[in-house]
């Protein structure tokens, strides 16, 4: 009896793991799909995309640029709109990998490449890396913080008309 006793306690405590552990790998693979959803949008300038793969309790970022850290900030699609006039340049997203911290919170790391305006009319090489904090608000797994470091090939990173506004 206690050999069958310990069996179904080993057993039921391994379902419990292979369950976690399933839940953990889905979790990054939703959040992996995110970044890539949320650069897609920014390319394309879908806004409300943005905005819905955004924390609505604020975001907290970091730029490329060398500049101070950006202060908590509920965004909206308008403000989107008024930073980004013209094109909104082309990024990819190289190399992503995530990783769950806790029930709520998966970190993600990736590289950033494409081009971006760079004010005149034309584009320039842009390339950096993010690590970025993705949080569990209701079902959906939403940014809450992007830290971009320039990549330093060249200097290929863009400060913003924005950065200039605080």
């Amino acid at each position: 009896m206690k050999f069958l006793n310990l069996t179904f306690l080993l057993l039921f405590f391994s379902s419990a793991v292979f369950a976690d552990e399933k839940a953990v790998m889905e979790n990054t693979k939703t959040v992996i799909a995110n970044i890539e959803t949320y650069w897609d949008a920014r390319n394309s300038k879908d806004w409300d995309t943005v905005i819905a793969l955004s924390s609505s309790h604020g975001m907290l970022n970091s730029n490329s640029d060398g500049s101070f850290h950006k202060p908590l900030a509920i965004q909206t699609a308008a403000d989107w709109e008024k930073q980004t006039p013209g094109a909104a340049g082309t990024i990819t997203v190289h190399a992503a990998e995530a990783h769950q911290i806790n029930d709520g919170a998966v970190f993600a790391r990736y590289y950033a490449e494409g081009v971006v305006p760079d004010g005149s009319g034309r584009f320039k090489p842009y390339r950096t890396r993010v690590t970025s904090l993705w949080v569990l608000e209701g079902k959906n797994w939403v940014a809450k913080t992007m830290h971009f470091s320039s990549a330093n090939y060249g200097g290929v990173h863009q400060t913003t008309q924005a950065d200039f506004e605080d």
